[in-house]
């Protein structure tokens, strides 16, 4: 019901900065949360940070005071990433939640490296 589409993923050095950006589209509940999950190679997916309609954040420690996860609108979610590791390479996805039904986008990768 709901489609997500991603962009802003890439290669960057360490130090560096990256925007991820996603955009929801279909059956859109006001009420939602969309956040930011990622996958590195031999691990399981975890969050990054998630926001919900009323702006309420949550952020991975890891992440936390790096990363800012923001809202143009109900249906678009972006995670600026600041500081960038080479422990932040993973694919990311975009994540959409509401009324017990969640969304996932295609995944974007992240490379952080010299």
């Amino acid at each position: 019901q709901v489609q997500l589409v991603e962009s802003g993923g890439g290669l960057v050095q360490p130090g560096g900065s990256l925007r991820l950006s996603c955009a929801a589209s279909g059956s859109i509940f006001s009420l939602n949360r969309m956040g930011w999950y990622r996958q590195a190679p031999g691990k399981q997916r975890e969050l990054v940070a998630v926001v919900d309609n009323n702006g309420f954040t949550n952020y991975a420690d890891s992440v936390r005071g790096r990363f800012t996860i923001s809202r143009d609108n109900v249906k678009t979610v972006n995670l600026q990433m600041n500081s960038l590791k080479p422990e932040d390479t993973a694919v990311y996805y975009c994540n959409y939640e509401s009324g017990g039904l969640d969304s996932w986008g295609q995944g974007t990768q992240v490379t952080v490296s010299s």
